[in-house]
């Protein structure tokens, strides 16, 4: 009967994952009158939606491999703080709040903060005659999500990779002093490797959190469809009926497969990286 204790979340997982899931990509193979077709995933094909695709890769991948090398530094920095300090516990609080602070109020403090009239924008080119937005609307583009997604990546890396920081043993460094190494073979020969399964966890957890990111790039990008979630988006408020939720399905089914190959790869690095934590 121990299984009763899961059943709230099994519901839940249902209800709000599998369901919903299921439904997104059931759109992509029926047409409106239910009958079964393969045309919404010819969507996949198009030109426009291969470029979301891409442009959603390169803007997660950059993202994700930016903030898990600047958390993971954070986090070596950190591991000589004392687990029970304030700074420690500074760090851990503002990380775990970061890193679920996004969506509409991020774009808007970007927007106020750096946007065509924000505080640091007006500031710079009153005070100091610097213009950064001479060469175009960079922050309602593409490029700007870059920094908008790194504001909650760094702390999601300092989230998931510090508890790996901590499964270094002291006993460790001892034996590489006893036996004539010295801080960089440590770190080369005997942290790196037992940490790189964490970090290329924790790399490819960061690369899905920044894919499956919605809110943020909507309120951004008020215009076109540059991601593919925003591909979805106008696929769906679209003036094209059926067709329009088909393609949507099709899109969903393609992040769904992207998302499927990267969290097997997660869940594969966490294995790996468990051996080292017992």
């Amino acid at each position: 009967m121990k299984w009763l204790g899961l059943t709230p979340f099994a519901l839940y997982v249902l209800l709000f994952l599998a369901i919903p899931t299921v439904l997104a990509i059931g759109t992509g193979f029926f047409t409106a009158d239910g009958s079964f077709t393969l045309a919404g995933l010819a969507a996949l094909g198009n030109e426009s939606v291969l470029r979301a695709f891409w442009s959603s890769i390169w803007v997660s991948g950059l993202t994700a491999v930016i903030g898990a090398v600047i958390g993971a530094l954070l986090c070596i920095a950190l591991a000589g703080a004392r687990p029970r300090g304030v700074l420690r516990r500074a760090v851990d609080s503002a990380s775990s709040v970061l890193a679920q602070f996004g969506g509409v109020m991020l774009a808007f403090a970007f927007i106020a903060t750096i946007g065509i009239q924000g505080l640091i924008t007006t500031l710079l080119r009153e005070q100091l005659g610097i213009d950064i937005f001479a060469d175009g609307v960079w922050l309602y583009q593409l490029p700007g999500l870059i920094l908008p997604y790194l504001y909650f990546q760094v702390p999601l890396m300092v989230v998931v990779f510090l508890p790996a920081m901590e499964g270094l043993r002291r006993e460790w460094a001892e034996a590489a002093a006893v036996f004539g190494g010295n801080s960089f073979t440590y770190w080369f020969r005997i942290a790196a490797p037992v940490l790189a399964p964490s970090f290329l966890g924790s790399l490819l957890l960061l690369f899905s959190n920044a894919f499956s990111a919605y809110a943020t790039a909507a309120a951004l990008i008020s215009q076109g469809s540059q991601i593919v979630p925003l591909q979805i988006r106008s696929a769906l408020s679209g003036e094209t009926g059926a067709s329009s939720s088909g393609s949507a399905g099709a899109l969903a089914l393609g992040m769904i497969l992207v998302m499927t190959v990267v969290m097997i790869g997660y869940s594969a690095m966490q294995r790996r990286a468990a051996r080292w934590q017992r």
